[in-house]
């Protein structure tokens, strides 16, 4: 793994965060949340082909046994500690996983490289998402996908004020919880191809592509 951290300060306080919640990581998200979805993410790792992907913030390891079989992909994440915890994830793992200690908004990779781009519940904790996205359009070929498992901000009462009074909190230990990101992906340049509500309007998947010209 090669380290390839910004020094920008929002960046860094990122990465000692997610250090600092690697060990208890697998606890607190590994028996509830991921359970409830691991179908909706097989459903969408499901579309991983055959070409140059990029699976973005691995953490633990976690969203590997949602993968299908005998895929070769490179992996990043900004925590170095989350890495260490995913090494028997990656080593159990029919296909290969080169994994990189990396932040999305310094990614060293060559312009229309991959053909797919998958995040899981990573946009949520990318500080400056925006600038995130839009590297992320760099490094997609043109036509290449962006497929996204996010949880978002909400449109609806009572869940939108929910979400925005828990966010200073949560922001603190782990994601942000009312993040735009559809619009985010929209704005970054991504045309947009369909965003499947899973819970609510808070649990998504979001299918989209880099645009031909």
């Amino acid at each position: 793994m090669t380290d390839n951290i910004t020094t920008n300060p929002s960046d860094l306080a990122n990465k000692q965060k997610w250090d600092r919640a690697a060990a208890t990581f697998d606890f607190m998200a590994g028996e509830g949340a991921e359970k409830r979805w691991r179908p909706n993410k097989r459903k969408l790792f499901s579309r991983m082909g055959e070409g140059n992907i990029l699976f973005m913030a691995l953490g633990t390891g976690l969203d590997i046994e949602c993968f299908p079989p005998n895929r070769s992909l490179q992996a990043i994440d900004i925590s170095a500690e989350m890495m260490k915890y995913a090494k028997p994830r990656i080593a159990q793992y029919s296909g290969e996983i080169q994994t990189k200690v990396m932040d999305v908004h310094n990614m060293p990779f060559p312009e229309n490289h991959f053909d797919q781009v998958f995040t899981s519940c990573t946009f949520c904790s990318v500080p400056r998402p925006a600038e995130g996205l839009k590297a992320i359009l760099k490094v997609l070929k043109p036509g290449g996908e962006l497929l996204m498992f996010e949880h978002t901000g909400s449109r609806y009462f009572p869940f939108n004020l929910m979400l925005n009074i828990m966010t200073p909190l949560t922001a603190k230990i782990g994601p942000d919880m009312n993040r735009p990101t559809v619009e985010s992906v929209r704005r970054a340049g991504f045309e947009i191809i369909e965003v499947e509500n899973i819970y609510l309007d808070v649990v998504k998947t979001i299918r989209a592509q880099k645009p031909l010209d």
